[in-house]
């Protein structure tokens, strides 16, 4: 058995994840430590999180059921899929498919390392799997778009409701507001996802050109956990923005995007050292569509239909509405796929299908005949 060494990269040692496996399995199983620590030098920090928190969940069940993790059968795994999918009764809050699956996959997992056999690939489990997703299906959850100009046909005209172009405008005149301005302009050119953009150094900005256009470097993406990199343009308005929040704040070096600390009332207090939490990414543009609203500046909105934008809002909403205006300006599939960084085509399909309803052939047909 190989000696437990630490997983390099944030927060999640290994020593740690096998108390975790031992502690579902048993103190007698033999972890093969080598498999684990392969598996989670190759995952990155979020799936490693994602793994502990799932063990937890099993283990729960499990004892919730007085049966030793270690014993569980495939009657015991179908049981939970029932209850995560919503088909019996139970105190389980209802989970989406794909997280059900995450589950499974993550469990199976443990017990592949500790040598046992595996209750979840069972032909019982499989069957349940597929009730499941018939009964929820499988469309994930999309957050909801924060395009440039907002939901447009023609990317010529005024900006509308919810937008980029709008958040900017409701973003303080202090240091927060700097920062927040800087933040929104880079989420946009780069297409950043959240670890990106808590991820950036000052170092990562390349210089202007002589058209004051710069580019940003990425050493490591969710698509690119080997450490690659790759580069995304900055326009000279967010190269403008950078500058403002860089010279304000006095960031000389480190971390570009920092938690800017306020006072009771509201005012600022001080700049952080540290880069800002990727949970905070969401609250920040929730934060910015409520201050839109109250300037208003998002036409005639009423407190519910505020209240439903706010909730579909996520740090993935400007990254969603990037897709959409490149597709509004007719870029190519694989052009959109190279500048930001997806390597699925079918994802950025999936955030273009609700522009293509509007502009499809459907909708020119539906167009054409109105008029006659």
């Amino acid at each position: 058995m190989t000696a437990v060494r630490p997983v390099v990269g944030e927060g999640t040692s290994l020593d740690l994840i096998v108390s975790d496996v031992r502690a579902l399995i048993g103190p007698a199983a033999a972890i093969d430590e080598s498999l684990l620590d392969a598996a989670l030098r190759g995952w990155s920090a979020n799936t490693r999180r994602a793994f502990q928190s799932d063990l937890t969940l099993w283990g729960q069940w499990c004892r919730k059921r007085r049966v030793a993790a270690a014993d569980a059968t495939p009657e015991l795994v179908a049981a939970w899929v029932r209850a995560l999918a919503g088909t019996d009764l139970s105190d389980e809050t209802p989970r989406a498919m794909a997280t059900i699956e995450r589950y499974l996959v993550h469990v199976g997992w443990a017990y592949r390392m500790a040598a046992l056999t595996d209750p979840t690939t069972a032909p019982l489990v499989k069957l349940e799997k597929k009730a499941a997703r018939k009964r929820l299906g499988v469309r994930q959850r999309q957050a909801r778009a924060i395009r440039f100009k907002g939901d447009i046909a023609d990317l010529d005209s005024p900006a509308s409701g919810v937008c980029l172009a709008h958040l900017i405008k409701a973003c303080r005149r202090d240091l927060l507001g700097l920062r927040d301005e800087a933040l929104l302009r880079m989420a946009y050119d780069s297409a950043g996802r959240r670890s990106e953009l808590v991820a950036i150094d000052v170092a990562h900005v390349e210089a202007p050109d002589g058209q004051g256009a710069g580019t940003l470097f990425i050493p490591k993406s969710k698509t690119d956990q080997e450490g690659e990199g790759a580069y995304a343009y900055l326009s000279p308005v967010t190269m403008r923005a950078i500058a403002r929040w860089r010279d304000a704040a006095h960031i000389d070096r480190g971390p570009l995007f920092r938690r800017v600390e306020t006072h009771f009332d509201g005012s600022v207090a001080a700049v952080g050292r540290a880069a800002l939490h990727p949970n905070s990414i969401t609250l920040i543009y929730r934060r910015l569509i409520r201050a839109a609203h109250a300037k208003k500046l998002l036409g005639v909105m009423g407190e519910a239909e505020l209240e439903r934008w706010v909730a579909a809002v996520s740090s993935h909403s400007i990254r969603v509405g990037v897709a959409q205006d490149n597709f509004a300006a007719d870029e190519s599939l694989p052009a959109i796929m190279q500048a930001y960084r997806w390597r699925d085509p079918r994802t950025v399909m999936r955030y273009g299908a609700r522009l293509a309803a509007k502009s499809g052939a459907s909708a020119r047909m539906a167009e054409r005949l109105a008029e006659n």
